[in-house]
């Protein structure tokens, strides 16, 4: 229950311990746990073979990932950037009343706009938001602030120009490093621009501590389940190499150390076997405290990059995903 701020008082619903509890885990996640960390046991570490090479077996469906499937609806679209051209891949629904910016995972080194068709589809047909996926420069080619400044201007462009997208509902999100990008994405529209556009912000098991939050220092590396404390540290050098712990943790890089007023409502997903557990749970926080609204979805067991692999979980989280952004939108 929550009452009216202005009244001087409103409850926010508490964590609740049994969420924690392996007992809560589903049985078709803790199936899926076990497919994931077999498939990902022996197979090479991307930052031993290249960036690019593990681009590629990503795509081609090699390792614990499915292959993309491609959407004959999407289509890719161009705009101006800081660097040159930025492509936009574009899925639109039968009748669009705004947008969602889509902002890929994949550690800031890997994955691309046209590896999710399925969920830019899902989320264009259940919000009537034109799904808008960002083609951002990826590291350790292109480090920081290359993406950033990439996913900048796809949300002023999308901004000046959402009415062609047959409304005024815009919206962002995006899953892992993507969703560390919407934040920052966020912060620099309202920082350097005087903007804040969003009615929603969906941030999906994000890392929003580049310094790395206890979760992630804990989680240890022998358990392979997508992402390891060795993985966020080598995503982390790709992306902003020569930092310290202490340095990535500055503002204007890590959004759990920013200002957070004046921002959307925000929805943060996470599950609780996700080395970035204390991302979520630290920034959904922040975000309260600076007086936004803010909801928190925990899935017992889920993996970090659950929604990649069909389960109860993910039906169930893409569902709350979708009636979230609706809600906001209305």
């Amino acid at each position: 229950m929550e009452g009216d701020p202005e009244d001087g008082w409103f409850e926010v619903s508490s964590l609740d311990p049994k969420q924690f509890s392996e007992t809560a885990v589903p049985d078709d996640t803790k199936q899926i746990n076990a497919s994931i960390i077999a498939a990902m046991t022996g197979t090479p570490e991307w930052w031993d073979v290249g960036a690019q090479r593990a681009r590629d077996a990503r795509r081609a469906g090699k390792g614990a990932f499915p292959a993309p499937v491609m959407s004959d609806r999407a289509r890719w679209i161009e705009i101006d950037g800081p660097a040159g051209k930025v492509k936009l891949r574009v899925v639109a629904p039968e009748k669009s009343r705004g947008a969602y910016l889509h902002i890929h995972g994949g550690g800031h080194v890997l994955g691309g706009a046209d590896q999710q068709d399925r969920l830019l589809e899902i989320i264009a047909d259940s919000t009537g938001l034109t799904a808008i996926s960002v083609e951002y420069r990826l590291a350790p080619e292109n480090p920081y602030p290359a993406g950033p400044d990439d996913c900048e201007a796809a949300a002023l462009w999308l901004s000046d120009n959402i009415r062609d997208f047959g409304g005024d509902k815009l919206t962002i999100g995006g899953e892992s490093a993507g969703a560390h990008l919407a934040a920052l994405t966020m912060l620099r529209l309202r920082d350097q621009h005087g903007r804040t556009p969003f009615h929603a912000a969906n941030l999906v098991f994000g890392v929003f501590d580049l310094g790395m939050t206890p979760s992630a220092r804990a989680f240890g590396n022998e358990e392979r389940l997508i992402l390891r404390t060795i993985d966020i540290e080598k995503f982390g050098e790709a992306f902003l190499p020569g930092l310290s712990a202490e340095e990535k943790r500055a503002p204007y890089l890590s959004p759990l150390f920013a200002d957070l007023g004046g921002l959307c409502p925000a929805l943060f997903t996470i599950g609780t076997r996700d080395a970035l557990l204390d991302d979520s749970l630290f920034m959904h926080a922040r975000w309260i405290a600076a007086g936004n609204a803010g909801e928190l979805d925990i899935y017992p067991g889920a993996c970090h990059g659950f929604l990649a692999f069909p389960c109860t979980q993910t039906f169930a989280s893409l569902k709350k995903q979708m009636e979230f952004l609706n809600a906001a939108t209305a």
